[in-house]
């Protein structure tokens, strides 16, 4: 059965490796390094680069990757993406090579213009790659796109079967419950995950996967149609806010200067 291996790159980034037998793929390498390391002690081959966003901490790694390995390159359609030989986008549904793997594409711009998400099942379980666009517990910056795309991306994600196992680029959980708790301070299930993930990064272990049914739960951008959210960004923004849109930028305009 295929596992989903964490190898950290960077100060907090996660490149995901997607083994099984002999034959690997790896999601958003931004640095090759860490992953030759682990292929290498494994015997393992790169049958598969797969891309979520052209960020550098993303795919700064292709480039060195191809060079020992010849193997496709599964990226965005409309962004600029290093080796990319198969362009993807909504609707498009690929098998992964040298792996047990299929995924359904989803556009989930905002983040970037050409963001997308991969949506498939790892073994039984279903599982989502979401780049830098819904974190743990958070979501990522609006550098391209606007609020009415993220917005509308996060809710493809969050309609997601509650048992999808998300991955997504970046161990931002801690810092980003801190920012939920702020938000609901009432909430239960925000104060329970905490202390979860405290231990998990007390024994230096990923937070990562939650879940689409944990997001529902804890996640303020996704949440943003609940009323204690909404009241919430209004009092920060000190104005009624019109709609959930509304709502969802004043979350992202707050989360961007909070500490």
């Amino acid at each position: 059965m295929a596992a989903i291996i964490p190898i950290p790159a960077f100060a907090d980034n996660y490149i995901w490796l997607i083994r099984e037998g002999s034959s690997a793929a790896v999601v958003d390498p931004g640095d090759a390094a860490p992953v030759i390391a682990y292929l290498d002690a494994h015997a393992l081959a790169l049958t598969a680069i797969v891309t979520t966003h052209h960020h550098a901490d993303h795919v700064g790694g292709n480039r060195e990757l191809l060079a020992r390995w010849s193997c496709p390159v599964l990226g965005p359609a409309h962004e600029t993406i290093p080796g990319r030989t198969l362009a993807l986008g909504e609707g498009d549904r690929v098998d992964v090579p040298g792996l047990p793997v299929t995924f359904d594409v989803l556009d989930i711009p905002g983040h970037t213009a050409g963001h997308v998400a991969y949506v498939g099942a790892i073994g039984a379980t279903p599982t989502v790659f979401s780049g830098d666009t819904l974190f743990a517990a958070g979501c990522g910056r609006l550098f391209e796109g606007t609020p009415v795309q993220m917005w509308s991306s996060l809710s493809k994600l969050a309609a997601l079967d509650p048992a999808t196992r998300v991955y997504c680029g970046h161990e931002y959980t801690l810092a980003n419950l801190r920012f939920a708790r702020a938000v609901e301070p009432a909430n239960r299930h925000m104060e329970e995950r905490e202390a979860r993930e405290q231990d998990k990064r007390a024994r230096n272990e990923p937070t990562l996967p939650s879940t689409v049914g944990a997001e529902r739960l804890t996640n303020p951008f996704l949440r943003a149609g609940e009323p204690a959210v909404r009241a919430a960004a209004e009092a920060h923004a000190g104005r009624a806010l019109p709609d959930v849109v509304a709502t969802f930028a004043e979350l992202r305009a707050w989360k961007n200067a909070f500490r």
